[in-house]
C-alpha cells in the first residue's frame, strides 16, 4: 500500500513540476520572436535589444544565487508559485511598454529575478522524491521540460505575433502561466515526509513504510554555502555552464532573428524553424542521461565534454551553409539543439544533486546556473553588438569558442565518480 502511494505521488510530483517549469519559458523565450518587431516598430537597434536580453540574464543569475539557498529553505512549493505567478504578471506589463527602453530593461530585469525561482526549487524536488539510483533518468526527463517549454513557446509566439502582433505574445503567455503557476501551489508538496511518505534515504535502504508528518529538514545556510563555495567540481560545473550559455542562449534569442534576416523567413517561419533546436534537444536530454548510465558507468562528464566539442565544430559549420540549402540548414540546427541540452541538462539537474547532498542540491543547482547566466547575459548585449559592428559569422565565432571552452572544462572532471561524494544524503 505505502510503496504503490509512493509511487503514485512521485508521478503527480514529477509531472506537476515538469508542466509548471516547461511553462516558465512561456514567459521568458516569447522575447526573442517579439524582438523583430520591437526594433521594427520603434527603430530600436540589435545592440539596444540586447541589453534588454541581458537585464534578465543578469537579474537572473543573481536571483540563482539568492534563490538556490532560499530554495533549500523555503521549499519548491512557495517559490516556485511565486515566481511564476510574478513573472506572468509582468509579461502582461510588458505589453504596454510602448518602446521605452529604460522601462523594458527594468521589466525584463524583473522578469529575469522571478524566473530564476524555477530551476532551483525543481532540481530540489527531484532529490527530494527520488532516490539515486532513479535520479540519472529523472534528470534527463526533466530536462525535456525547459526544452518543450522553448519549442512551444516558439511555437505560440511565432503564431500569435503573425496573428496578433508582438504584444499579445507577451499577455497571452502570461495568463496562461497564472493558471499553471495556480495548478502547482495547489498539487505540488516539498518531500514525501510531508505527505507520510518515506524520504529519499529510506527509499534508498529498501524500508518503506509510513512515516510522520513533517517538514524537509533545512541543514543551515553555513552548510549549503560551504558546500557549494568550497567544492572545485561544483566551480567546474559552473564555468562550463558560463561558456555553453553563450552558445545556448546565442541560438535562443538570436536564432529567430538570425533566420528572419539571413535566411529571408517571415518571422513566424523563423520560429517555426528554430522549434528544430529544442525539439532536438529532449532528445540530446535523454541520449546523454542514458548513455552516462550505459557507457560511462553514470558518470556525466565524458559525454558532456564529448557532446560539448562535437557542438563547437557543428556550430563552426552552420553559417557557412548556403541559404538555398534549407533542409541542411535545418538539419544542421537540430544537431545543433541535440549537441546543447544534453550536456545542459547534465550540468545544470544531474550534477547537482551528484556533486552536493540532497540538503544542498538547490544551492549548487542555483549556484550553477547562476554562472551561466552570467554566460547568458554576456551573449545577450554581446552577440547584438557584434552583429551590429562586424558580422553575423563574428557572432557564430563567439559562439564557438564558448562550446570548446566548456568542453575543456567538463574534460576536468572526466573521472568523477559520484561515489567520490561523501555523505550523499547528509
Amino acid at each position: 500500500m505505502v510503496k504503490d502511494n509512493l509511487k503514485s505521488w512521485q508521478s503527480r510530483i514529477f509531472w506537476s513540476i515538469w508542466i509548471s517549469y516547461a511553462a516558465y519559458y512561456l514567459c521568458r523565450v516569447n522575447m526573442s520572436v517579439a524582438l523583430p518587431g520591437i526594433m521594427a516598430e520603434y527603430d530600436i537597434s540589435k545592440t539596444a535589444m540586447g541589453a534588454v536580453l541581458s537585464g534578465l540574464f543578469f537579474a537572473y543569475a543573481i536571483g540563482q544565487f539568492v534563490n538556490g539557498q532560499l530554495a533549500d529553505r523555503l521549499g519548491a512549493r512557495k517559490l516556485i508559485s511565486i515566481g511564476i505567478l510574478t513573472s506572468a504578471v509582468v509579461n502582461i506589463i510588458f505589453g504596454f511598454t510602448n518602446g521605452v527602453l529604460g522601462s523594458m530593461i527594468l521589466l525584463w530585469g524583473i522578469n529575469g529575478f522571478f524566473q530564476s525561482m524555477g530551476w532551483s526549487p525543481s532540481v530540489k524536488t527531484i532529490a527530494n522524491w527520488f532516490p539515486l539510483k532513479k535520479r540519472s533518468k529523472f534528470s534527463g526527463m526533466l530536462g525535456t521540460s525547459y526544452q518543450f517549454g522553448s519549442a512551444a513557446s516558439w511555437a505560440l509566439s511565432g503564431f500569435i505575433v503573425g496573428a496578433l502582433g508582438w504584444r499579445w505574445a507577451f499577455w497571452i503567455p502570461g495568463i496562461l502561466c497564472i493558471i499553471i503557476g495556480l495548478h502547482w501551489l495547489i498539487r505540488g508538496r516539498n518531500a514525501p515526509e510531508e505527505v507520510g511518505l518515506p524520504c529519499v534515504e529510506d527509499q534508498e535502504n529498501g524500508v518503506i513504510s509510513e512515516k510522520l508528518v513533517k517538514k524537509d529538514h533545512h541543514l543551515g545556510f553555513k552548510h549549503t554555502l560551504k558546500t557549494v563555495l568550497t567544492k572545485k567540481r561544483i566551480w567546474a560545473a559552473a564555468l562550463s555552464l558560463f561558456f555553453l550559455n553563450i552558445v545556448r542562449y546565442g541560438f535562443m534569442d538570436w536564432a529567430p532573428t538570425y533566420l528572419f534576416e539571413v535566411q529571408n523567413a517571415t518571422i513566424s517561419t523563423a520560429a517555426y524553424k528554430a522549434l528544430i533546436i529544442p525539439l532536438a534537444g529532449i532528445l540530446g536530454a535523454l541520449f546523454a542521461a542514458y548513455a552516462s548510465i550505459k557507457y560511462f558507468r553514470s558518470k556525466k562528464a565524458p559525454v558532456t565534454s564529448i557532446m560539448l566539442f562535437g557542438l563547437g565544430v557543428v556550430c563552426l559549420i552552420y553559417p557557412h551553409i548556403p541559404v538555398n540549402q534549407w533542409i541542411l540548414g535545418l538539419l544542421a540546427l537540430a544537431v545543433i539543439g541535440f549537441l546543447t541540452y544534453g550536456p545542459h541538462v547534465m550540468i545544470v539537474t544531474a550534477m547537482p544533486m551528484d556533486f552536493a547532498s540532497r540538503k544542498a542540491a538547490a544551492s549548487a543547482a542555483g549556484f550553477i546556473d547562476g554562472w551561466g547566466y552570467i554566460g547568458a547575459a554576456l551573449t545577450g548585449v554581446g552577440t547584438g553588438w557584434l552583429v551590429d559592428t562586424f558580422s553575423w559569422n563574428v557572432a557564430f565565432y563567439f559562439w564557438v569558442a564558448g562550446a570548446f571552452a566548456a568542453a575543456l572544462i567538463m574534460g576536468i572532471l572526466w573521472y568523477f565518480k559520484i561515489g567520490a561524494v561523501k555523505g550523499q544524503y547528509h
